[in-house]
């Protein structure tokens, strides 16, 4: 069994688009089956707090309700998997090496991408430069 076949964590940038198409958690979700199948989907809670980043960037009180709405439903709609020990010991390792090789990894990548190894997941994302730097890593260009 490929590890992406148990299952998929969603990188922010997918959400994101979805909101800036102002499509709803039903929708964004019907869509991402479409992409990657029907395989176990969740959150890391860095695509969390990356979200909510933006819900306090929002410019307007309209787009700041709309990106809160979205957030809470996704989060009603999916699991989402905290960074255990595990995790952190495994971005220390893959960011290490990485960098000991000269090859650097956003923080928040990095997080992302070892919640999914730790759980032998993929990573759907828009963001395939980043991501395609972490080691044993599947991804899903959405």
């Amino acid at each position: 069994m490929e590890p992406s076949d148990l299952g998929v964590i969603l990188d922010s940038s997918l959400a994101i688009e979805a909101e800036r198409q102002k499509l709803n958690v039903s929708q964004f979700l019907l869509r991402t089956i479409q992409k990657i199948g029907h395989r176990q989907v969740a959150l890391s809670s860095i695509t969390i707090a990356e979200l909510a980043h933006g819900i306090h960037r929002a410019n307007t009180l309209e787009r700041r309700e709309r990106r809160r709405t979205f957030l809470d439903e996704l989060k009603a709609a999916l699991p989402v998997y905290p960074i255990t020990d595990l995790t952190a010991e495994l971005v220390g390792k893959i960011g290490g090496e990485s960098s000991a090789i000269g090859v650097n990894i956003p923080l928040d990548d990095l997080l992302i991408g070892t919640c999914a190894l730790e759980r032998g997941y993929a990573v759907a994302t828009r963001n395939v430069r980043h991501f395609g730097k972490i080691p044993g890593l599947i991804i899903i260009d959405c």
